[in-house]
């Protein structure tokens, strides 16, 4: 049990917050935050950045289970060794990392759960100020008030900033990029009678975001239509992939300045993330993935993530231990320069 509290260990020590004082040097057990990192590490004040989990399904068409993914992400983070070879340091305490209660969203309907989602996603993010934002799904469908939420802050700033200067006007914020990890389009205009569909969450932002879906290999001819009718939608097809690594170019050179990554873990291969609602054949894998993330990291402004759609298989961990190691290695890309 490696992240077990060792107060000589940095940000693991310290006491509780319900146990100070006299037990303070009790034997408790890690916090259940994101890493297990305690008040110090993890406090809201100090944190860089923060986790939003919102446990949420509804519209799941085939596997079940994704509502118990930000619980199982959270639980698996708390057994990584939180010292990164790549940059050789512990960028979890260094960068701060604040977890927020879930998010309980109403039952009435996945309209009403969207239309709720984005409210809250709108007040975590002014709540937040310059902290980074990045959440755990749940179903896909909650990426799209997520993303709609940014593009509505990114357009604001643009504003102010352009109201900022002598003489200027407004003017068009730029659209933001949608960086899509995924094994499926969801371009679907709806799915099984919901606009609101896991299946339509690309659907439901392509007013706001353009987007380029990278490790796709399952559409349905109604997605390749829209995608071919909207010259902002890029697909870049799995098999792309395994070819040669030409596709990460030709996928960084389709952003724009300020991107929204949404990680949907079926992107990954079966073999490495069978837990997840709709796996299919022929993913992505694990460290190509992660030298594309560090480049799209170091090249744009990622202003906000979320990784959606793991459904834990009970007695079965390692992809939740995979998905949980993710969510640190896109905390550390974005904050990379603190440990360069």
């Amino acid at each position: 049990m490696p992240n077990r509290r060792d107060p000589d260990h940095s940000g693991r020590g310290g006491d509780p917050a319900p146990a100070r004082g006299a037990l303070g040097d009790l034997p408790w057990e890690l916090p259940h935050s994101f890493l297990g990192l305690d008040e110090e590490a993890g406090g809201f004040a100090d944190a860089r950045a923060v986790i939003l989990p919102v446990p949420y399904e509804s519209t799941t068409s085939y596997g079940g289970g994704a509502k118990a993914g930000p619980g199982a992400i959270l639980e698996a983070s708390r057994y990584i060794e939180l010292y990164d070879q790549e940059f050789d340091a512990e960028p979890g305490p260094a960068i701060g990392i604040h977890t927020l209660p879930s998010i309980e969203l109403t039952r009435a309907g996945a309209g009403e759960a969207m239309a709720e989602l984005r409210e809250v996603h709108d007040r975590v993010l002014e709540a937040a100020g310059d902290r980074f934002v990045l959440m755990l799904g749940g179903e896909h469908s909650v990426s799209s008030p997520a993303i709609q939420s940014h593009a509505a802050r990114q357009a604001a700033l643009h504003a102010a900033a352009r109201a900022g200067v002598e003489g200027g006007d407004e003017g068009e914020a730029p659209r933001i990029t949608v960086l899509q990890f995924d094994a499926h389009a969801d371009l679907r205009a709806q799915y099984e009678g919901s606009p609101h569909s896991h299946a339509s969450a690309m659907a439901r932002v392509l007013d706001v975001a353009d987007v380029v879906g990278v490790g796709l290999r399952a559409v349905c001819q109604e997605e390749i239509d829209v995608a071919r009718a909207h010259d902002g939608v890029t697909l870049i097809w799995a098999d792309e992939m395994w070819s040669n690594d030409d596709w990460m170019q030709r996928a960084l050179d389709l952003l724009g300045e300020k991107v929204y990554i949404t990680f949907d873990v079926d992107y990954f291969d079966p073999s490495l993330v069978p837990s997840t609602g709709t796996p299919e054949p022929g993913g992505g894998d694990w460290y190509r993935t992660l030298q594309f993330l560090k480049r799209v990291f170091a090249e744009r402004d990622v202003i906000g993530c979320d990784v959606v759609e793991l459904a834990p298989t009970p007695g079965l961990h390692a992809p939740d231990f995979l998905v949980a190691k993710l969510v640190y290695k896109l905390l550390t890309y974005r904050f990379q320069r603190l440990f360069q």
